[in-house]
Formats: C-alpha cells, structure tokens, sequence
C-alpha cells in the first residue's frame, strides 16, 4: 500500500515533470511574439542617463487617455495597466493625487515627483518590451517637454488564466498604441508616383512633338483617265454611286468623281 506522504511525492514529481513539458513551447511562443512585437513597435535606444536619443525607433501614438509618466530623473518609472479596454496607473496615480492635497494629517508628504498625464494623440517611444508570462509590458520615453523628458512602463494584462495568441496580443496593444506612418517613407513613395507621373507626361509629350514634326501627307490627287480602283484605293468608297447610261458618279462628302467608260472624266 502506498503511503500518502509517497502519493503526494509523487504527485509533485508529475507536475514538476509536466511544468518542465510545457516550459519549451511556452518560451517559443514568447520568442515569437517578442520578434513580432519589436518588428511592429521597433525599439528605440536612449543615453545611459536618459537624457537624449542615440537610435530612434518607432514614433508611438497614444489611442488612449491619462497614461501617467514620471520625469526621468525620478529613480524608477510608474507602471501602468491595460486589462479590460482600460488604461490605469493604480497605486502611482494615488501617489500622485496625494501630492497634489500636500501633507495629511499625521503622516508626512510624499516624496514629490514631478509627473505628466499624456492624453490620446500625444507621441512618444518604446525603448524595451517585455514579454511576460500574464502580460507584455512597453517601457515608453518622451521628447523634451519644458526640458523633461518622461518615461513609464505600460503593462498590457492577460486575461486571468488565458493565454492569448500573438495576433490577440498584438491588437490589444494595438487598441493603445499606434506607430506613426515613417513620413521619409512617404515622401519618397510621393516622390516616386510624381516621377512617374512626370515621366509618362514627358512620354507623351515627346510622341506628340514627334507627331508634329513630321510632315503633312499632301491630300491626294484625282488625275484625268485614272480607273475606279484606283480613285477608290486613294480616297475610298463613295457614299453613293449614280449612274447615267456610259456615266458613272462617285459621289464623296467634298467632291464629285465622273467616270466615262470605266476611267475619270471629270472632277468637281
């Protein structure tokens, strides 16, 4: 009879065992999101002090309110969340409000900070993204304002117990964050359908000055004793054919042919 001191033993042991089973793909799929996350929202590389920009990434545009950021000479960022369709900065948003109704009764300040909400439409960069196992979370950096730059972490929350796939991952960060369209890339596919198009007009151009530099085809002559056929072959059919005993008219729009005995006879 197996004790239960060894039955729970060996219960361990299979879930140890099928931890480690799982481990493996879980970390392929982080991989894999990762990549995909950091192709999407391309890492920008900052100054050891935070101070400027050595290599610029993406340009982020925020799709939501109240994302809170602390400047970056503030020991470490404020960590907001995205769980639910909503943006909240939890405790540090406390911290915040507490600053600004000053000292409460019995307890000091707390330590002052200097703060910044930015709002839907501001702009920004992510200079780190982890991948988590209940969440992904960018680490984003501002532009100089007034002189500060800011910076915070932005933790986007699986749902509890759930493991979204990458493509759910990517459009709920998606519903926060959008990567502003390169304007050099713009401009220089403008510059290409421009070019193009000037091309084709210069094209066409060319073919008609080509067109008007040759000379005019003189229009062509009705000779004395010329057959049918051959007034037929120079100036076509006529639109109508009167005949007159051994003559025989060609009527044309402009003019009239007259043939006697099968050959030209007069012109008008």
């Amino acid at each position: 009879m197996v004790s239960r001191r060894a039955l729970e033993s060996i219960t361990v042991v299979a879930i140890l065992f099928s931890c480690l089973g799982a481990r493996p793909c879980q970390a392929d799929q982080a991989v894999g999101l990762q990549k995909q996350l950091e192709t999407k929202y391309a890492i920008t590389k900052t100054t050891a002090d935070k101070t400027d920009i050595v290599t610029a990434g993406s340009v982020l545009i925020l799709e939501k309110d109240r994302l809170l950021m602390y400047a970056t000479t503030t020991g470490s960022p404020p960590q907001n969340t995205y769980k639910d369709g909503k943006l909240s900065a939890g405790a540090f948003a406390a911290h915040e409000k507490a600053q600004s109704f000053g000292t409460f009764i019995g307890h000091p300040p707390p330590k002052t900070v200097t703060t910044r909400y930015y709002v839907t439409g501001e702009k920004f960069w992510v200079t780190r993204i982890d991948t988590l196992a209940d969440g992904v979370v960018f680490t984003l950096f501002t532009d100089a304002v007034s002189d500060i730059r800011y910076y915070c972490t932005l933790k986007f929350v699986y749902p509890h117990g759930a493991t979204p796939s990458a493509d759910q991952v990517l459009n709920m960060v998606g519903e926060v964050l959008k990567v502003q369209q390169d304007d050099s890339a713009a401009a220089d596919n403008k510059g290409d359908q421009q070019q193009a198009a000037g091309g084709q007009d210069q094209g066409q151009q060319q073919q008609a000055a080509q067109q008007d530099a040759q000379p005019a085809q003189p229009p062509p002559t009705i000779q004395m004793g010329q057959t049918e056929d051959e007034v037929v072959g120079m100036i076509g059919q006529p639109e109508k054919k009167i005949v007159l005993g051994s003559k025989e008219i060609f009527v044309y729009k402009d003019i009239k042919v007259t043939f006697i005995g099968g050959k030209v006879a007069d012109v008008q």
